[in-house]
Order: structure tokens, then C-alpha cells, then sequence
């Protein structure tokens, strides 16, 4: 061996002796044990439920942590580095094994055990610690799983997880300590869940996880979080794709502006429900601050359609209309025009023109409204949709089931076969709430009445399958600004020689949600509604906030339509609860027994019908194409469905 060499490695092992004891006085001022982990003192071998010969595999050098006996632990400080002596037999070793490898390599595979994700050297110390030093990422090795018993312990059963997950994908670069993270990877790559991995898509994924851990690594300790979670958190905003169109130091800026995803992925905290609108700010610092500072609000309004061409956009139209007319000089607006694909071109032209929130009328513009959040942290974003966990971006809808109680309530009324119909739209979040509330409204005038449930996004003519059974009182889905025509009206009696009696008809206000936000950006609410850090928020608001109303037909006898202004009035007083008292689902499982009160989480998350339904919930492969984009998004069963073709992307 060449003296030079020598010397060269000399140097080396120098240089981690250092590191070594820096680790060591460390960790013993902290009251941390400084030597690497005996996975034999960590766990019993005997308690295994079994034992898996993985073979030869390349695995993170980050994740090798310990050793499999006691040996010469006390040689090495906890994070492999050495802690003898360079002349000592061990220091000798260890700098002929480092000039080896600084001549031809190092290519004998060590051989460890792999226990929860970790793995634990049983032959190699040495040769781990070398190549430690030289910030080797993975390591040759034969390795041996010990599996251990399957409990109600959080991280073992996300350990599991990770078992079938290495099945799929043969990688150990990213793990999880919470259960349902794997599986969430896998459809965030756009992967069915059953998918496995071909060697081309191991090796890009671990190149650009490489990447993804660099620009960690650059971002010097501002991101402290599992780097699987950090991949979790980019992928709700980017495609993974897009980590190789960025420089390392693109690449972290873009992870600090995600820091509140991140955060959320973390902490997997629940939507934050405001089901008011927030008063303002009684700070009075604060307020004196933004007294002088937000006097004026410039706000984008984005739409995928022109507003004479749908009726759902001409609503938020009417509404932005209306927020310039009760704010005035207060508040600039200004409506662009876009599809999903050119959503965050036009939402960046919006910022660039001076844009401070941004509303989004429709659901699938969230994945451009949170990139737009997370580039432009000042600019206030917000889509029209339900419990989406976005923490960057905040949600908007109503209570519908508040008004579709109501119309049960009529309908159950102004029936006289004892059939009503409802025609849901999708199954999405809040929908299923809505037929529940119906359904009861329509059983607490009559007892006898059978509701009949159809969708629409399944059949092409569900309101003529409901009449050709004999319905006449048929709820739809649509709401709207105000009802024109007779098939505006939502509620309505279909009469035998085919003319419609219009009964009531749900109606948003939208000006009044928009002039209420804006408002509240300017006196301060925005700061201090009810969020968490790092928590996303939906506005939910009901009939007394008055962004959504009840409009009853001229048509309706006295004495309904009394009832339903009583019971409007009580609804929006909170005085009455659709569902305060007990609830069976279809099967007969009692889902909340009417103690208290419903949590707005609970109604918003219904996925079940109550027993008082005729009908069910459609399955993903039964709705119409057209229908499946918006379920993707939206859907009470999102979280199961397959990839969209074509979406690998691996």
C-alpha cells in the first residue's frame, strides 16, 4: 500500500475521530446515550413472529443506526464514527480499510438485520463507518427483517404498512411513523394501490428523492420534519415530476414556502369549521395597525366559465357585483376566465396586477389556488368547495342540508301518494348530509312518506325515473341566485298533465359572503378566525349568516308555508338541529344516538344514508365519466380511489 495513501486515510480517520467525539461529549452533556443502539438489548430475537431473508439489497446509510450485539460498540460513537485512537489495533484497521477504499472501493456487502425500518450491523462495523465518513447515501448489504408482533401501537402498524409498501416498491428511502402514510404515497405518485414498482421507477424515485433530501439538507435546519413527510407535503401541491425541473437552491426555496403544508401533514390536524362569520380583530393594536394599513382590498374573482354561460358562475358574478356595490371604494375587483390548465398562469397574472385575495368559484381549481398559496404567502386564496385540507388555502360553502330540511319539510307536506323524490348530484362531501336532512324533514310531517333517492350523476334522466314510479314531489340539486323560471325552483310538484308547481327553492347570497370576508380582511377577523396554526379552514355558514336563504312559492298553502318561515327562523336562530335525535344508517347501526349536538365535522363527513333513504350511495365505477373528476376532488370515498389513467408519475 502506497505511504501516500496511507497517510491520505490517516488524515481521514483523523477527521472522523472528531466528529466521533463531538457526537460523544454531546450526547453525554444531554443525558444521551452516545454509543450506537443494540438492537439485542432493544429486542428480543425469540419474540420475532418471524424472520425474512431479504438477500442482497442496497439500503440508506442514514438508516443504519446500531449494531446487532454489544461487540465493540464502546469504538463507536452513536453515529458510527470511531472514538479510538488512530494507534490502536481498531484505528489501524479501520485506515488500511479507508486506504482500500480510496484505492479500488469498498464491495463486500455487510451483513445486518433490519428491525421497524432500522437496520443493525452484525458484520461490517468498520466498513459502515468508513463509508459513513465519506457521506456514502447507501450501503451493500445482506439483510435479515426480524418481524415483530402486530399491535395497536401506532408505529408498528404503520410498520406493517411499510412491509407491503416494500413489496410494492423494494425501497427503504422513506419511511413513516403513522399509519396510512404509505398508502398515501402511493396514490400521490399516481400509483394504483396494488402497483409494483419497475426498476425504472425505483430509480427515479430515489433520484429525485435524492434531490428532495439536498435541498432539505440546504435549507440548514429550517425544515425540521421526516423528509417523507416533506415529499408528502410537496406532492398535495407539486407533481413529483417537477422536482427535477428545479436547481438544489430552487428546489429549497420552494420547500420553505411550504411550510404550512408541511405542518399539516405532520400534525394531520382536522379542517377547522367556521360555521359564523368571524368578528373582528378587539386588539387594539391591531386595529389601529390596520385602520392605517388595510383600508383597501384588491380581489380576483376566477371563473372556468363565462358567467352567461353557467348558471353556477353567475351566481359568484351576481355576488361579486354585489360586494363592489356594498364595499365601494373599499374593495377593487376583477373576474378572470380559465380552465384547470391555466389556472396558475391566470392566478399569477391576478397577483401580478396587484391581486391581495384571490375567490375561486369552482372545486377543481384548489391544486392552482394551493400553489398560488404557497408562492405568494401575502395573497389571501379561497375556492368555493367543502373540506378540502389545504392549511394555504381556505374554503367556502353553506349549510344546504339546513335547506334541504326545509324542503323535506314541505315535501313531506304537499305529498299525496306519501312519495317524494331527491336527485343528488354527487357523491361528494356535504351531499349525503343533505338527503339525510331531507329525509327527516319529510318524515316529521308524515310518518308514512317514502323518500326515494336518485343520482344524477348516474342516470341520465333521473327525474324522469322518479316520475315514471309515481313521485311528483321531487327535490333537485341546484341552487341558485334566484329562481326565474319554474324548473329554477329546486323543490317543486311535477302535476299529471306535465306542469310544474314551483314550492321553494334554496337561493345563496353570495354578495353577502364576499362583502363579510372582505370585510373581515379589513377590520382584522381574517387573523383571528377560528384557526390553528397550520390547520386548514372551511366557512360553513347556515341560514343566519344570511349568505344562503329559503324562497317559498306563492303556491305553497298558508299553512306550509308558515310552518316552513317558523321553522326557517328556527334554523337560523340555532334553535332547531335537523339532527338532534338519534340516527340509524341503513344497516341499523345507530351513528349518533342525539345526546348533544352534531359536530359540524361530523355532518360535513357523512358518508352514510340514514335508515329513512330509499336508495344508496354510488360507487366510483358507476358514475359518468363526466362525473368522476369532480368525485376525485370532493368525493366521501376520495382517499380509496384508484389513479386516473396515465397518472403514474414514476
Amino acid at each position: 500500500m502506497e505511504h501516500n495513501n496511507w497517510q491520505e486515510a490517516l488524515e481521514y480517520y483523523r477527521k472522523a475521530l472528531k466528529q466521533g467525539q463531538k457526537y460523544y461529549k454531546s450526547a453525554v452533556s444531554a443525558g444521551r446515550y452516545p454509543y450506537p443502539p443494540v438492537l439485542d438489548e432493544l429486542f428480543d430475537e425469540q419474540t420475532a413472529v418471524s424472520r425474512v431473508e431479504l438477500g442482497l439489497i442496497d439500503i440508506p446509510a442514514d438508516k443504519i443506526v446500531g449494531t446487532k450485539a454489544p461487540g465493540r460498540r464502546s469504538a463507536f460513537a452513536g453515529n458510527f464514527m470511531p472514538l479510538l485512537t488512530p494507534d490502536t489495533e481498531f484505528g489501524q484497521k479501520w485506515i488500511g480499510l479507508c486506504a482500500a477504499h480510496l484505492s479500488e472501493g469498498i464491495h463486500d456487502p455487510i451483513r445486518c438485520y433490519e428491525y421497524m425500518g432500522r437496520f443493525y450491523v452484525l458484520e461490517g462495523n468498520k466498513r459502515v463507518s468508513v463509508l459513513k465518513s465519506f457521506e456514502n447515501p447507501r450501503v451493500s448489504a445482506m439483510v435479515t427483517r426480524l418481524v415483530p408482533p402486530l399491535t395497536d401501537d401506532p408505529e408498528t402498524q404503520s410498520y406493517y404498512e411499510f412491509m407491503r409498501f416494500y413489496e410494492l416498491s423494494g425501497s427503504y428511502a422513506v419511511t413513516f411513523s403513522q399509519p396510512g402514510a404509505y398508502a398515501k404515497l402511493q396514490a400521490a405518485l399516481g400509483l394504483e394501490p396494488d402497483h409494483v414498482w419497475t426498476q425504472e421507477e425505483r430509480r427515479r424515485f430515489l433520484s429525485g428523492f435524492s434531490r428532495l433530501h439536498d435541498a432539505i439538507e440546504l435549507c440548514g435546519g429550517k425544515i425540521p420534519l421526516p423528509e417523507g413527510e416533506v415529499l408528502l407535503a410537496w406532492l398535495r401541491v407539486y407533481k413529483f415530476s417537477e422536482i427535477f425541473n428545479l436547481s438544489t437552491q430552487e428546489l429549497a426555496r420552494e420547500l420553505k414556502s411550504l411550510q404550512t403544508e408541511m405542518e399539516s401533514v405532520a400534525h394531520d390536524r382536522p379542517i377547522a369549521v367556521s360555521t359564523e362569520p368571524p368578528a373582528p380583530d378587539k386588539n387594539v393594536v391591531t386595529r389601529l395597525i390596520g385602520s392605517v394599513r388595510d383600508t383597501h382590498l384588491s380581489a380576483a374573482f376566477i371563473y372556468t366559465a363565462p358567467p352567461e354561460e353557467s348558471r353556477w358562475v353567475m351566481g359568484h358574478e351576481i355576488g361579486r357585483a354585489a360586494l363592489e356595490e356594498a364595499l365601494g371604494e373599499k374593495v377593487t375587483t376583477k373576474s378572470y376566465v380559465c380552465d384547470s390548465a391555466s389556472a396558475v398562469e391566470t392566478m399569477e397574472k391576478a397577483v401580478n396586477e396587484g391581486a391581495q385575495a384571490i375567490f375561486a368559484v369552482t372545486p377543481p381549481l384548489i391544486e392552482a389556488c394551493s400553489r398560488i398559496a404557497a408562492q405568494h404567502p401575502q395573497v389571501k386564496v379561497l375556492v368555493c368547495a367543502l373540506s378540502l385540507p389545504y392549511p394555504g388555502v381556505r374554503t367556502y360553502y353553506s349549510r344546504i342540508y339546513e335547506t334541504k330540511f326545509l324542503s323535506g319539510i314541505i315535501a313531506g307536506a304537499m305529498t299525496e301518494n306519501d312519495r317524494v323524490g331527491i336527485v343528488a348530484d354527487y357523491p361528494i362531501y356535504g351531499v349525503p348530509a343533505g338527503i339525510n336532512a331531507f329525509a327527516l324533514g319529510a318524515r316529521a310531517v308524515n310518518p308514512r312518506v317514502h323518500v326515494h333517492l336518485r343520482w344524477s350523476c348516474v342516470e341520465e334522466n333521473p327525474i324522469d325515473s322518479l316520475i315514471a314510479q309515481g313521485v311528483r314531489v321531487i327535490s333537485r340539486p341546484e341552487g341558485v341566485t334566484r329562481p326565474v323560471r319554474s324548473r329554477d325552483w329546486s323543490l317543486y310538484k311535477a302535476e299529471i298533465d306535465g306542469h310544474i308547481m314551483p314550492l321553494a327553492a334554496p337561493v345563496w347570497n353570495w354578495g353577502n359572503f364576499y362583502s363579510q370576508v372582505v370585510n373581515g380582511i379589513l377590520n382584522g377577523a381574517w387573523n383571528t378566525a377560528t384557526q390553528e396554526n397550520y390547520r386548514a379552514v372551511n366557512y360553513w355558514w347556515g341560514l343566519g349568516s344570511g349568505v344562503l336563504d329559503m324562497k317559498l312559492s306563492d303556491a305553497l298553502p298558508d299553512g306550509v308555508r308558515a310552518l316552513a318561515r317558523t321553522l326557517r327562523r328556527d334554523l337560523a336562530e340555532g334553535s332547531l338541529e335537523p339532527f338532534h335525535r338519534p340516527l340509524r344508517d341503513q344497516s341499523g347501526v345507530l351513528r349518533f344516538d342525539g345526546h348533544g349536538s352534531m359536530t359540524p365535522q361530523q355532518i360535513m363527513t357523512m358518508d352514510w344514508l340514514c335508515e329513512q333513504v330509499d336508495g344508496s350511495i354510488p360507487h366510483f365505477d358507476e358514475l359518468r365519466p363526466a362525473s368522476r373528476a369532480l368525485v376525485r376532488t370532493l368525493g366521501i370515498y376520495r382517499d380509496e380511489l384508484p389513479p386516473e389513467k396515465e397518472a403514474n408519475q414514476l
